[in-house]
């Protein structure tokens, strides 16, 4: 009885290991050739026809909240000048990423570890093996690379149509100015956050992928198993994707100070 429930403690500690050691393969098969160039871009174009709707559709309510919040709590301080400022620093350090990866992970990372897990309970990765093809290098790479580039394109999305949404809910519900909104846009942010945000995006789609493409490569039972991958594949990014954007803020905020007004 000890030993059943010391593996089952141990358990997710082994999980963990696979899944970063499955990472390190991945790295490993980047700089194989060749180079799957067809299956990235059409992965590429397949995750953005999922993603890009639904992200710009999220971007909306993101910004309107975000200029609701902080335009009243910036109001009480008689601050109304920097409330573009606000806004801009929110969407683009973190809304943005986090609207990203949610949206990779929900619709680009599912579809990833159905179309894996499909292709293990058939088989074909098996049969990939036996021909002396990796099916890392051969399909998991140009997924993972695929959601990083277009990770990095919806976040730009998300922030531009967030601070879009922002400035048009400031300036019809709170009587904004829109003159005041937008040249305070300087006045708070700083161009490293912009960076900060593209590193956040492009980091969130390499774990959404490698998580993704784990569970459906590791796919067992049926129809089932796929879908229960499916659904592993997705709480497991989020939880992820949660921790890793509190260690990436904390490290940018150390590293980069505040610009003061």
């Amino acid at each position: 009885m000890s030993s059943l429930t010391a593996s089952r403690v141990l358990a997710p500690v082994g999980t963990a290991g696979k899944l970063f050691a499955f990472g390190l393969d991945v790295g490993r098969g980047l700089f194989r050739r060749p180079f799957q160039l067809r299956e990235f871009l059409q992965q590429a174009w397949f995750i953005a026809s999922v993603t890009i709707i639904p992200t710009a559709l999220v971007a909306i309510p993101f910004g309107a909240v975000i200029a609701l919040q902080v335009g009243g709590l910036i109001k009480q301080f008689g601050a109304q000048s920097f409330t573009g400022s606000a806004a801009v620093l929110a969407v683009v350090r973190e809304a943005g990423p986090i609207a990203t990866s949610l949206l990779i992970a929900g619709a680009g990372g599912s579809a990833i570890a159905a179309d894996l897990g499909a292709r293990k309970i058939r088989e074909e990765l098996d049969a990939m093996m036996v021909l002396g093809i990796d099916p890392i290098q051969r399909l998991v790479v140009p997924r993972v690379l695929a959601c990083m580039l277009v990770a990095v394109f919806l976040n730009g999305l998300v922030s531009v149509v967030g601070v879009a949404g922002g400035y048009v809910f400031n300036v019809v519900l709170q009587d904004g100015t829109p003159g005041a909104y937008i040249s305070s846009f300087t006045a708070l942010a700083q161009l490293p956050d912009l960076w900060q945000g593209m590193v956040k995006a492009l980091v969130f789609g390499l774990i959404a992928a490698i998580v993704a493409s784990y569970k459906g490569m590791n796919a067992a039972g049926g129809p089932k198993g796929v879908g229960d991958a499916v659904n592993e594949s997705v709480v497991i990014t989020f939880m992820l994707l949660f921790l890793v954007n509190f260690v990436m803020s904390a490290i940018y905020l150390q590293l980069v100070p505040p610009k003061t007004g």
